[in-house]
């Protein structure tokens, strides 16, 4: 569908959203476990899209879902009470339980829902977020948690979250939602409220013993000359992918194992022309990719378990290799199985702090090019039911953190929606990989009828 006007977000109003209980005295300070500690000074951002479904006047309807949406956040807040607080210290963080709350954002759009969808923009998808999802420092961190709807000319809405990286990870943030979600339509028995405890399991350092230990500290710098696309990969084109990437070595590759080889074989390509181009050698490559460790602790930790809850492995590809597609999914599988490995064993805290103190040198290095691979698949977003139907579109939005790679389901949950956030010049090639579009479709539109 044409558009023939520019699309604009209105913000109408800005709200403080309390717990609707006050937070009982003995748990007023909430220790960050280790992991919390080192976690990159970020928000990690989510946008769903429901469509308006309902009859009837759309100002009414808008009016009373806004009204809806603020009670039941109030109420999930005295469940999820540290997000309500605020981070004090900065060199040994913890959260002050004070209820102080949630900023709630709503805002307008001056077109339909399937306007917007015809050809989501990565870099408007920013535009239905509460606020930006990148941090220079955690001292101006001063909201845990900031939502925002925003409500389209035809009743149809979108809800960004914002959740600070400090307290949450991607598992944390789908368990959220989803409790959000069945407090706000009622369904008692059809949500799991959150466990604490991270801090017993990881206990944080303070200040000395953070110096002794040389603690990593995870930054993400931003950087204005990056861009974000989205690619998707179908069932299809997947199954097709894995037979492509399977060999003697791993025979089934899993869907992130096949999409992930593929992404890194094409950003590792487009770097080794850009070299040719400029007259320099080919450069070393890394893929650190980011592992929930509830599934693999022995014994297996709850899922609604809250925190940083995240460990990390790191392959390596030298110079001289030949990139394949059989020979990156065989890294990752080894790498993965390490992993496994070493978690089924228990927590070894100075073992996962060296591959995080690796992942942080990575990140700094000007020796190698390193990307950063976050899997949200099989995390239950599309679940979110806040009373008028599901999401017909989860997404994240552009950020300007270089060599990000974001992948999440589909919403018939066999596809992949891969973000990829790159240099420009090395996004244009990637691009205009044959290969990459021979088994994924660049930005198309949502279809939701």
């Amino acid at each position: 569908m044409a558009i023939d006007h520019e699309m604009k977000v209105e913000i109408i109003h800005r709200a403080t959203i309390k717990p609707s209980s006050p937070t009982p005295f003995h748990l007023r300070d909430f220790d960050l476990s280790i992991i919390d500690q080192i976690a990159p000074v970020m928000y990690i951002p989510l946008i769903l899209f429901y469509p308006n479904t309902a009859n009837g006047n759309v100002n009414i309807i808008t009016a009373e879902r806004s009204k809806h949406l603020r009670k039941s956040l109030s109420e999930t807040l005295t469940h999820f009470y540290p997000l309500a607080g605020r981070i004090m210290r900065i060199n040994n963080p913890y959260i002050e339980c004070n209820d102080e709350g949630a900023q709630l954002v709503e805002a307008r759009i001056n077109c339909s829902l399937s306007e917007f969808l015809a050809k989501p923009d990565p870099q408007m998808l920013r535009k239905f977020l509460p606020t930006a999802v990148e941090c220079k420092e955690i001292s101006k961190i001063k909201w845990l948690l900031l939502v925002q709807e925003t409500f389209f000319q035809c009743g149809g809405m979108a809800i960004g979250l914002c959740l600070s990286h400090k307290f949450a990870d991607a598992s944390t943030l789908a368990t959220f939602i989803n409790t959000w979600a069945g407090i706000s339509r009622g369904s008692v028995n059809s949500f799991v409220l959150p466990e604490f405890g991270a801090s017993s399991l990881l206990p944080p350092l303070d200040c000395s013993e953070a110096q002794q230990l040389d603690l990593p500290v995870i930054q993400l710098v931003p950087e204005k000359s990056c861009e974000t696309r989205r690619y998707v990969f179908d069932a299809a084109n997947i199954a097709a992918l894995r037979s492509r990437a399977a060999s003697l070595a791993v025979e089934k590759p899993t869907r992130v194992e096949a999409v992930s080889a593929l992404i890194w074989k094409c950003t590792m390509e487009a770097t080794r022309s850009n070299n040719t181009s400029d007259f320099s050698s080919p450069r070393r490559s890394s893929w650190c990719h980011n592992v929930n460790m509830r599934h693999r602790v022995e014994p297996r930790l709850p899922d609604n378990l809250v925190g940083n809850l995240v460990g990390y492995f790191v392959e390596k590809a030298e110079e001289s290799e030949v990139v394949d597609l059989q020979n990156l999914v065989a890294k990752m599988r080894k790498a993965i199985e390490k992993v496994n490995k070493s978690y089924g064993e228990g927590i070894d805290l100075e073992e996962a702090l060296d591959v995080v103190r690796e992942y942080a040198n990575l990140l700094k290095s000007d020796e190698i090019d390193n990307y950063n691979c976050t899997s949200w698949c099989r995390f239950p977003y599309y679940d979110a039911d806040f009373g008028w139907g599901k999401p017909v579109w989860v997404s994240i939005s552009g950020v300007t953190f270089r060599n990000m790679v974001f992948l999440m389901d589909s919403r018939d949950g066999d596809g992949i929606e891969a973000w990829l956030t790159l240099k420009e010049k090395e996004m244009a090639l990637v691009g205009s990989n044959k290969e990459l579009l021979a088994f994924a479709s660049p930005n198309p539109s949502i279809i939701y009828n």
